[in-house]
């Protein structure tokens, strides 16, 4: 590949590039993870507990305790050492899924504790090449086609090798992740050609930089009621999301579209388009100020769309696939604002000399272990409950508390810019400058 095409960082090819190069790795990462929530184990159970939930549980803890080993790992990682982490981390979470295929159940499970361990970094990793940038937005809309579309895609091919190839469920998840090996290396391999971000994004967005202890405390120090809202939102968002995801092929069964797997990715597929839509206009806001309050403002909108069309659906004015995509839509809207626009705008809103990583690693470590405590209570609290009803309950629960945590952020932030006292040097002038003519242009379109 010409690695021209990487220098010049304001052409469609280099975004395109740029998308390419870290949906494909995210992606791929997915085969190593994902493939588990295709099996459906019939039929087992151990220590009073479903298989299946046996086994998403261990696997959901070494990715939360992945998290919160990110936090340090990725907010201090120096550029140079992102491929070869990628990489590293990917090929211990393989390894872990031959010897849960190899190893007898039930004592196999310890292995998916140690597939999750490494690949709950991966994001945090891919994201630290796009952020900063002035067109982080688009990049990052991207990056979220991945994660929407990624577990519907890797799902249908695990049910294939079930359904066609006659897979066993506990081989089928590292069968998967070897298909998707050569896509693994592509990504990896594109990811490594993406230049830093130039002078110029530094000045629209912010320099992003490795962390220290002292800087990730500082950060925490002068946010913490911010923090802590935007960590109890995403937790919800998290849970409700896992529950989802781990559990769709029992959900469309239940539905009628038992071992339809085309469905699974149809369904992915039209939410990602909607959602790419919405967020890759986001790039037009120039403004930190304006695009961070969007996001605040899509929450709201995100958590009570989950909200109505659960209604609608529990009483027959929403189809089975209707509701699927539109509460799909409205969930992963809200996650991958936070993912690609909301803690973006927030560094560059305020002017931290931070990252993204940072954020993303705290939110998703309380996130996941959320997850966790749903699916212990889901097994012995609700077991007769079965996963549509299930799940229709967490929509409305997630729905009504993200839509609150939402409008207290908003007013937290607005308090917030109000009493501290943001410093405005040469850079920031420059920023305004370029925001208005930006702005003037946009108006003469």
């Amino acid at each position: 590949m010409n690695t021209k095409t990487f220098e010049n960082r304001s052409g469609a090819r280099f975004s395109l590039l740029c998308i390419a190069a870290a949906l494909i790795t995210y992606m791929s990462m997915y085969a190593f993870r994902k493939p588990l929530s295709a099996a459906t184990f019939e039929g087992l159970t151990y220590w009073g507990m479903d298989y299946k939930i046996i086994a998403i549980i261990s696997q959901v803890i070494g990715y939360t305790c992945s998290k919160f080993l990110g936090i340090k790992i990725v907010s201090s990682m120096k550029p140079g050492q992102r491929t070869r982490y990628i990489l590293g981390l990917v090929g211990v979470a393989w390894t872990a899924l031959f010897f849960f295929a190899w190893v007898p159940q039930p004592y196999n499970v310890v292995f998916l504790i140690i597939n999750g361990l490494p690949l709950g970094m991966i994001f945090g990793i891919v994201i630290s090449f796009l952020e900063g940038r002035k067109n982080t937005e688009l990049l990052g809309a991207g990056l979220c086609i991945s994660f929407i579309t990624a577990s519907g895609i890797v799902k249908s091919v695990g049910q294939f090798l079930i359904v066609h190839l006659g897979v066993s469920d506990f081989w089928m998840p590292f069968l998967t992740g070897l298909v998707f090996v050569p896509f693994l290396l592509l990504g990896v391999w594109l990811l490594g050609k993406i230049p830093p971000p130039s002078e110029e994004d530094k000045v629209l967005r912010s320099e992003r930089a490795p962390m220290t202890g002292r800087e990730r405390r500082k950060l925490f120090r002068d946010f913490s009621w911010g923090i802590a809202l935007a960590v109890l939102t995403y937790a919800t968002l998290t849970v409700y999301r896992d529950l989802r995801d781990n559990f769709a092929v029992e959900i469309w069964a239940q539905m009628g579209y038992e071992g339809n797997s085309g469905i699974l990715a149809f369904s992915e597929i039209c939410i990602a388009v909607l959602v790419l839509f919405f967020i890759a206009n986001m790039i037009r806001i120039i403004d930190n100020r304006k695009a961070f309050y969007s996001n605040i403002f899509f929450f709201v909108v995100s958590g009570m769309l989950l909200f109505l069309t659960t209604w609608m659906f529990s009483h027959g004015r929403l189809s089975p696939i209707l509701w699927m995509i539109l509460s799909g839509f409205g969930l992963y809207l809200c996650y991958a604002c936070f993912h690609t626009m909301f803690f973006e705008r927030w560094i560059a809103l305020f002017r931290y000399s931070s990252n993204i990583g940072f954020l993303i690693c705290v939110s998703d470590s309380f996130g996941y272990l959320g997850s966790v405590g749903v699916l212990v209570y889901k097994n012995f609290f609700n077991y007769d409950v079965d996963w549509l009803a299930f799940i229709k309950i967490a929509a409305y629960v997630s729905g009504v508390v993200i839509t609150l945590l939402s409008v207290g952020m908003f007013f937290y932030f607005r308090h917030k810019e109000k009493n501290v006292a943001l410093e405005r040097t040469q850079p920031a002038n420059m920023e305004a400058d370029y925001f208005k003519s930006k702005e003037q242009q946009l108006a003469a379109c």
